[in-house]
């Protein structure tokens, strides 16, 4: 009796124009197109395979396609961010890189595990992720030009700066329309959005965006959903040394928007305003103020969705 054919792991390292892929453990490497052709080739190469998991890096969009269809066909796909792969590889001394080098490291971090597969999105996921992101940009050009706008300049630049804003914020209205009409079109998002409106300090378009960039609210305890927006402290010990704690990583939108929702917060809601003042009498910074804040907002706002219930100042108590 034959044993059973040991399970492959893909490592796909994606740009603009090329996918190159790596098979382990027997080394097979393809490259080909980022395009129809291109996938539909890796496809037809993994199918007849017994394949564990398909691993790429976040590539500014680029992955989106190669993911889709290769959920679509079946596999299991993760996706993870590329200073985690570059991390990897230094520790294992590989310094060089190439596109084939990264996608050898993908398929050997694919075997140590550890990452959360993705799900297969619906369209209109992936519409209301780009009306964010484009709201988001936005709002940032929005800011450097009025920053532009105050230095000392000629009448005739000063207009011109002007009609820009103008513009943007026309845009930023038309975007605000367009997320609203979207999410009150689909029953789930408009319970989640209506459940984060009830906190107060949190409004529509700050809600409309932790729909957007957090699908995972409601779905993971306190901890995990911490660490996965980047505002859980990490230890910093050694030895008898105890370092300061500080934040790393996670999702820097989710935190930007969680950072404006829980300012306000501090301000006219009334779980997290004493929260924030007990944090003050003790002395602490306002960064870490602020931060605890963010997560205990955070918190919260999990709470409601998982129980599907909206604002209680009880909930202080979770």
């Amino acid at each position: 009796m034959s044993s059973p054919a040991p399970s492959v792991h893909v490592g796909i390292d994606v740009a603009k124009a090329k996918l190159d892929v790596c098979l382990l453990p027997s080394g097979q490497t393809l490259s080909v197109g980022n395009d129809d052709q291109g996938i539909a080739q890796i496809i037809a190469l993994l199918k007849p395979q017994p394949i564990a998991l398909i691993l790429l890096e976040a590539s500014g969009r680029y992955e989106r396609r190669v993911a889709s269809e290769l959920l679509d066909a079946g596999f299991n796909v993760a996706v993870v961010n590329p200073r985690q792969v570059r991390d990897f590889a230094r520790a294992l001394g590989k310094l060089a890189k190439t596109d084939r080098i990264d996608a050898q490291m993908l398929a050997q971090f694919a075997q140590v595990g550890h990452v959360r597969l993705c799900e297969k999105q619906p369209e209109k996921r992936t519409l209301l992720d780009d009306l964010v992101t484009r709201r988001r940009q936005v709002v940032q050009m929005l800011a450097m030009e009025k920053t532009r706008q105050q230095v000392p300049q000629n009448k005739q630049t000063r207009l011109m700066i002007a009609k820009v804003i103008r513009l943007l914020e026309q845009q930023r209205e038309d975007l605000d329309r367009e997320i609203a009409e979207l999410i009150e079109s689909d029953d789930d998002w408009r319970n989640k959005r209506d459940l984060l409106s009830s906190v107060p300090g949190v409004g529509p378009v700050t809600a409309g965006g932790l729909v957007a960039d957090l699908p995972e609210l409601g779905k993971l305890n306190r901890q995990q959903i911490a660490a996965l927006v980047g505002v859980a402290p990490m230890n910093r010990d050694s030895g008898m040394m105890r370092g300061q704690r500080r934040i790393f990583g996670g999702r820097a939108s989710v935190r930007t928007t969680l950072y404006m929702a829980a300012f306000c917060a501090t301000k006219y809601n009334p779980v997290i305003r004493r929260f924030a003042e007990r944090l003050r009498g003790a002395g602490k910074p306002f960064k870490v103020m602020i931060v605890a804040a963010m997560r205990k907002l955070l918190t919260i706002l999990n709470i409601m969705l998982r129980e599907n219930r909206p604002w209680d100042p009880k909930l202080q108590t979770a």
